[in-house]
């Protein structure tokens, strides 16, 4: 395979910190990394790589096209990765204008960029050149428990505002290659988890509150149905459907695990009872720090994901189980608590660190 340059958007973040990690422990091809670095971007996700000859980090916002206009020009990527974006839901309901900024006017302008870019190309760099626009299972909405899992072809019916303006930015993707023939593909992602991930979401939470005696929040009465992905299985997707995947196409990336939201928090407090007994005051049982707090305004009951297509496709299967993926998370939480401390005095004002998002 030839020696690609991959141009990678939100690459400090948690997927986009994986696929960057991925990329450069399993290939050759050199990445450029712009990520804005806004509280859930990290750098820090990024030492394993070193100093590394084929990555290259510039601190970049994709709203600003001044700026993406002269990446392209310097870099002259073969491929846009593109995972920018704000993604805590509660964020998006007390805050929506910055998710519409960022997810839909950055979008925007990368799409713009881009297209500038690839119309003045030639030859294979032309004929080989890919948008790839990394979305979520949230823009089809949710399901009750008894409808069949999303496919690609589902009707979008997003509930938030977060899940909102990513569906408005897949529109956005579609459209320039309907209208302009921009060669891009879509991937919708289920939740995913594992090492790196910004404490906001339930699952580091979950380890972080639990370890340090605080109490468990769990929303509503903890019902709530995800499909659970590993974050470098889907990475290996990103990066097989980047190079394989039809133009146009859209592939739907899901781990095969569809489970409660309490049993998600349950299997978290076995694990830690076994490998690191509590001793904490009258808490024999991590589980008994749990407390259920109101349930979120629109809150989704169930996602669920058909990744047949990718795997029929692309040949493409999730790795982890959740079990052996939660075990995994679990112990790299433990294993790496200045990780998190850094990450909690950089956003030592950040207001949702103790809140969960699902």
């Amino acid at each position: 395979m030839a020696i690609k340059k991959i141009l990678i958007t939100g690459g400090a973040g948690f997927i986009g910190s994986a696929l960057i990690r991925y990329i450069l422990n399993n290939s050759g091809h050199i990445v450029k990394n712009i990520d804005k670095l806004t509280y859930a971007g990290n750098l820090e996700s990024l030492k394993s790589i070193g100093e590394s000859s084929n990555y290259i980090f510039d601190q970049v916002d994709i709203c600003d096209a001044k700026s993406i206009n002269r990446v392209f020009k310097q870099f002259q990527p073969d491929i846009v990765l593109h995972l920018a974006a704000e993604s805590h839901v509660d964020n998006s309901i007390d805050r929506p204008s910055d998710f519409i900024q960022t997810n839909i006017i950055g979008t925007f302008t990368l799409l713009q960029q881009s297209l500038s870019y690839w119309r003045k190309l030639s030859g294979d760099k032309r004929n080989d050149f890919r948008f790839h626009h990394v979305s979520t299972d949230e823009v089809y909405g949710d399901l009750n428990k008894n409808e069949a899992l999303f496919t690609e072809k589902n009707s979008y019916k997003p509930s938030s505002p977060y899940s909102a303006s990513k569906a408005s930015a897949d529109h956005l993707v579609r459209s320039w290659y309907r209208t302009y023939g921009l060669p891009v593909i879509i991937t919708n992602c289920s939740n995913n988890y594992g090492p790196f991930q910004f404490p906001e979401k339930l699952i580091p939470v979950v380890i972080l509150n639990a370890i340090h005696g605080k109490s468990i929040p769990i929303y509503g009465d903890g019902q709530q149905i995800r499909d659970w992905l590993f974050v470098e299985d889907h990475a290996r997707a990103l990066f097989e459907t980047a190079f394989r995947g039809g133009v146009g196409e859209t592939y739907n990336i899901g781990g095969h695990n569809e489970i409660k939201n309490i049993d998600v928090v349950h299997g978290i407090c076995k694990i830690l009872d076994e490998l690191l007994p509590s001793k904490i005051l009258n808490v024999i049982k991590y589980k008994e720090l749990i407390s259920f707090v109101d349930d979120r305004a629109g809150h989704d009951v169930r996602y669920a994901i058909d990744s047949s297509k990718i795997k029929k496709e692309l040949g493409w299967v999730p790795i982890e189980t959740f079990e052996t993926g939660l075990r995994k998370t679990v112990k790299w939480y433990l294993n790496n608590q200045i990780w998190c401390e850094n990450t909690r005095i950089k956003n030592a004002n950040f207001k949702d660190m103790e809140e969960i998002s699902l």
